[in-house]
């Protein structure tokens, strides 16, 4: 969500459905893969072209996809930050808010540098080392310790469903951005990232609190 990756990622995808099984990939399958990690993307996108591989088969499959993404990556700059996200940081940093990035792709951190960002974050969270990834808590709840935080401590801000719902499973408050109808569920939804502002999230932050707290 600092910058729009998930659309190279779908593109990876389309190219490998496209080469290996001559398949077009329906674009609601992008929200389906949004925010997951690539293993389950896979299973999502095979389950959808009902078929079948082998373990070998589907190792190479990601290794493939991944190499494809990463080649997409090699032109990303601090321009492809997403608009109001850049001001965004600088404000939390501004008032020593701690970061943590816990995102579901393994090139977080080549991402982070190739934005200028990642000196901005306190923590990022290797996704390999969490047991279960989105829609599952793990990742939010390790980011939240590696900050010496509880996770009812924690905001996280995120644009894909799977995102939303780890989430709320971790205890943590929830701030979705988009326009999806599913990220309304969330208790303070932001239409874009040019409208993340610290006022708003601080006030739905203490309401949360006084709903988790009496």
């Amino acid at each position: 969500m600092i910058a729009d990756t998930s659309t190279l990622h779908f593109d990876a995808w389309q190219s490998l459905a496209h080469n290996h099984f001559s398949a077009d990939l329906p674009m609601q399958l992008e929200e389906r893969t949004k925010g997951v990690s690539r293993r389950d993307s896979l299973k999502v996108i095979l389950n959808h072209l009902n078929l079948s591989i082998s373990s070998n088969e589907f190792q190479h499959l990601l290794n493939e996809k991944n190499e494809l993404y990463k080649a997409s990556l090699k032109d990303l700059t601090p321009k492809n930050i997403l608009p109001g996200v850049a001001e965004f940081i600088s404000e939390l940093k501004g008032r020593k808010v701690k970061l943590a990035l816990a995102s579901a792709s393994l090139n977080g951190p080549v991402i982070l540098e190739k934005l200028a960002l990642s000196e901005a974050f306190d923590t990022i969270i290797d996704p390999s080392t969490i047991p279960l990834g989105k829609p599952a808590p793990d990742i939010f709840i390790a980011a939240a310790k590696s900050l010496s935080l509880f996770p009812t401590d924690c905001i996280g801000i995120e644009d894909s469903v799977a995102g939303v719902n780890a989430i709320n499973a971790s205890g943590a408050l929830a701030i979705s951005v988009g326009t999806n109808k599913a990220l309304k569920s969330t208790s303070h939804n932001f239409g874009t990232t040019a409208e993340l502002n610290l006022a708003d999230i601080h006030l739905a932050y203490q309401i949360f609190k006084k709903e988790l707290f009496g």
